[in-house]
């Protein structure tokens, strides 16, 4: 984005896409067709021509095609840009790095926006690029459904691309790209190499050119990382100036008369834990309990956590998540064992024929709806590449081929407002996402269209999700070079000795890998490291029912307190049962009986269908529950550690206490997804591999935080229950 000197008012038609109560950025346009903001009274980009005006300022003199094309093998870099606005920039740099960078090398572009476009918005600018072809339409249909605040991944050219929206105040997005708000320990998991300072203008955008943006941008950057800039007033020249950067000012774009660029000399260093004293008085700093204590380089040449050199990796249970976590680290080229004690993939837990994709919304904002929002819209954007696939594929496992299986579709899911309570919860939610295309409120005669049979209550219908059959999705996402699946393996114990883990089975034999990731759900406190972490098992029981001619009108996936597929090898999988006290994994008539009723009564069409007779089958399996029902992703805690380290804790909540989190080097957790696995596994797997492979947060330091398995630890020493 940049200035021109003749202020537009005078050449602009409001334009009629964002209502006053959305949370876009509202857009007008003037007479030649360029966006223009309504808030800021200033052009997304020069009049004169906005791409010419990005290449001169951003890419140039930030010499990204040399140093693109200098880059190794599998090596990332990371741009860093304040102002996402039409994505121009995005394009602009996605398009060099496919034609100058190594094929294998990674490109993440971190943008924060406060005010984004809407997607009406953001597809009219796009179409001023058609050089931009293809990229601009994956952008476009990548783009949020919800533009929600927070972090926003999405991943371009299978991986190789990775753009991560921050929809925030420039400056507090990118403190979430920090470890810790504590002094000692504002790290970053992977250091910005260019940046372009986007935004309007000083004069008109005051908020966002603070010192305190400066700070952020001497945080984050790698040493002798590069900027530019196209403002050049005086308050940015000296805030880059007083933050580690040797500037110089060049002739600008367009009637611009100056421009800004510069480098790093002075890289960021925190300050010394032992700075701080360790009392059990009021600090003004957070306790960095959720710091990672094997990405905290005091002393080194670079903040930033250094990528692993050894990249080996035996990840314990392949379910959902076991299996998506593999799949993100053979993606970066990690080489993957997956272990599981079972004959073939996702056996327990992610073992039902079908799974659904959906997400308990709430017009809340809180944590746990938060993150069930982004989840939702990732795994959406994630399965895309599955869906497209045949509807059929031929799977096969390690020890034996199987049958052509479905992998599943995206047919929509349509929760019915069943009771009144669902129906206000639902309003709620549409009243607080008004401008949206994830769900759409309909009628019950929107839903008996949509549906394709009879429906008493309307509800909220999510065109983007559907069904997935979990084990044929484990089988694809394992299909990688870089996965080794090791089946009918229980691992009896593993211990640390000499850097490297070593993984014993109970037949007698042993591996070795200096990181594990566990993915065991329930199991997991099997393991003497993991022992102490909350978890509870809550049996569900699933009932397999035969299609009929009324059944197989069905055309969308039907939620409600139960949930009823489309027919797959015409039968359904409806369900499910929850039962917290049954430890039996027998099946139960009654259970039956409860998954048929409990679907008749949201679903009277069915009634002749959803008859015990019908019935030809079922399966049992526990999921794997948390307290706060949030899963557990992140490096796993050394219990006793937690217990010494925190103990102030229980005298005073805000007690001064520097020190990170000891966890145990190179062991990782993803567990405790409950019955939104096929929602909460691809983005959890992305943030382990994300720690482990030193890349950037897909998500942020508040939200790994609420997932970082030592949290409820914290919470009980806090309280004085442990």
């Amino acid at each position: 984005m940049s200035t021109d000197e003749q202020s537009p008012a005078s050449e602009i038609k409001a334009s009629q896409d964002n209502p006053c109560n959305s949370p876009c950025a509202a857009v007008k346009w003037d007479r030649n067709g360029l966006p223009l903001s309504e808030q800021f009274d200033d052009y997304y980009y020069s009049k004169f021509n906005g791409l010419d005006e990005t290449q001169y300022i951003y890419i140039e003199h930030n010499q990204l095609a040399q140093r693109f094309a200098a880059l190794s093998a599998r090596q990332s870099f990371v741009i860093g840009e304040t102002g996402f606005g039409t994505g121009l920039s995005f394009l602009a740099s996605w398009k060099l790095w496919s034609e100058q960078a190594p094929s294998d090398a990674k490109l993440h572009y971190i943008s924060v926006e406060k005010h984004p476009l809407s997607h009406k918005d953001l597809a009219r600018a796009l179409a001023l690029w058609p050089q931009f072809g293809a990229r601009a339409q994956q952008l476009a249909s990548g783009y949020p459904h919800i533009l929600h605040p927070g972090f926003h991944r999405l991943s371009f050219d299978e991986g190789g691309v990775e753009l991560t929206l921050i929809i925030a105040d420039a400056c507090d997005g990118l403190k979430q790209l920090l470890q810790s708000e504590h002094p000692a320990f504002m790290t970053t998991q992977r250091a910005v190499d260019a940046w372009f300072l986007d935004g309007f203008s000083p004069a008109k955008n005051p908020l966002m050119w603070r010192p305190e943006l400066f700070q952020r941008v001497h945080q984050l950057s790698a040493n002798e990382a590069t900027i530019a800039t196209f403002a050049a007033a005086t308050i940015v020249k000296r805030g880059l100036q007083d933050n580690g950067f040797s500037i110089t000012t060049q002739t600008g774009f367009g009637n611009k008369r100056e421009m800004v660029s510069g480098q790093l000399t002075a890289p960021y260093r925190p300050a010394a834990p032992a700075d701080f004293e360790h009392h059990r008085y009021n600090s003004p700093h957070p306790v960095p309990w959720a710091v990672n204590y094997s990405a905290v380089n005091h002393g080194a040449e670079d903040t930033a956590l250094a990528p692993p050199t050894d990249k080996t990796v035996v990840i314990i249970g392949a379910g959902i998540a076991g299996s998506h976590t593999a799949h993100a680290l053979a993606k970066r080229g990690w080489k993957v064992t997956l272990v599981e004690q079972n004959a073939q993939l996702a056996s327990e837990g992610s073992g039902n024929p079908q799974g659904v994709l959906y997400a308990k919304l709430s017009h809340r904002q809180e944590t746990l709806s938060d993150f069930n929002l982004l989840a939702l819209q990732f795994a959406q954007r994630h399965y895309q590449a599955y869906w497209r696939q045949k509807d059929t594929v031929s799977s096969a496992s390690t020890t034996q081929r199987m049958t052509e299986m479905p992998i599943g579709q995206q047919c929509g899911v349509l929760q019915l407002a069943h009771s009144p309570r669902a129906l206000q919860s639902q309003q709620k939610l549409t009243y607080a996402y008004p401008d949206q295309d994830l769900f759409q409120s309909v009628d019950a005669a929107q839903a008996s269209d949509i549906s394709g049979l009879p429906c008493e209550h309307g509800g909220l219908f999510f065109p983007f999700a559907g069904w997935l059959n979990p084990t044929v999705l484990c089988q694809q996402l394992c299909d990688h070079p870089n996965i080794q699946v090791r089946l009918n393996s229980q691992v009896s114990q593993f211990t640390r000795n000499d850097q490297q883990w070593c993984i014993e089975f109970s037949q007698g034999e042993s591996i070795q890998s200096p990181y594990v990731v566990l993915t065991t759900a329930n199991h997991l406190r099997r393991f003497e490291q993991t022992e102490q972490l909350p978890l509870k098992p809550i049996r569900g029981q699933v009932s397999y029912v035969q299609a009929d001619a009324t059944s197989r009108k069905l055309k969308t996936v039907i939620c409600g307190d139960g949930y009823l597929p489309p027919a797959s090898d015409d039968r359904h999988c409806l369900g499910a049962t929850f039962d917290p006290k049954n430890s039996s994994l027998n099946l139960l008539e009654e259970d039956h009986q409860q998954n048929l009723t409990t679907l008749s009564q949201q679903l009277p069409a069915m009634s002749d269908t959803l008859q015990s007779s019908a019935i030809t089958g079922g399966r049992a399996a526990f999921r794997c529950t948390t307290p706060d029902y949030l899963p557990l992703a992140g490096p796993a805690p050394i219990y006793d550690n937690y217990l010494e380290d925190y103990a102030l804790l229980r005298k005073n909540a805000r007690s001064s206490i520097p020190l990170a989190g000891a966890c145990w080097p190179g062991l990782y957790v993803n567990v405790g997804h409950g019955s939104r696995g096929l929602t909460y596994t691809p983005i959890c797997a992305e943030i382990i591999a994300a720690q482990m492979n030193a890349e950037p947060s897909p998500v942020g330091q508040d939200l790994e935080a609420s997932l970082h398995p030592g949290r409820f630890w914290i919470r009980d020493i806090t309280r004085g229950k442990r």
